[in-house]
């Protein structure tokens, strides 16, 4: 089962999605996350965050892998906990502008489609319900 949490940002999504994961015992899968995973990523490999093409390559190349854990989602890349490291200030800035690319999104669509397939899980994201996994799924 999916339930999808849509809605602009700061509108209270994750706060909502991870209190109905915890109340049904499902999965929080934290699309946030991955954008930032991304991010993080780039920033270490000293890629520019105007640079679609080569931030979808680093979103291709890094395996992402979600795990529920009390309370939210830890994240992985190749086996590397991100967790804490994608909530520096260096992240939050970036994270919006790599996320706009379509190229990036494309990779992190797919993945999120991928994971979702996997298992019953609550999402939030601005367009979990109607592109990443709309009600025809």
């Amino acid at each position: 089962m999916i339930v999808a949490i849509d809605g602009p940002a700061g509108a209270g999504k994750s706060t909502v999605a991870r209190r109905v994961a915890a109340r049904l015992g499902m999965g929080y899968l934290d699309t946030g996350a991955m954008y930032r995973a991304v991010t993080f990523l780039a920033v270490r490999e000293g890629i520019d965050s105007s640079d679609g093409a080569r931030l979808a390559d680093v979103a291709r190349r890094h395996r992402l892998q979600m795990r529920p854990m009390h309370g939210g989602m830890a994240i992985a890349a190749d086996g590397e906990d991100l967790s804490a490291a994608i909530r520096t200030a260096t992240v939050t800035a970036q994270v919006s502008t790599v996320a706009s690319h379509p190229a990036v999104r494309a990779v992190v669509t797919a993945t999120q489609r991928t994971v979702m397939a996997r298992g019953s899980w609550v999402c939030d994201g601005r367009d979990i319900g109607t592109i990443v996994w709309p009600t025809q799924n």
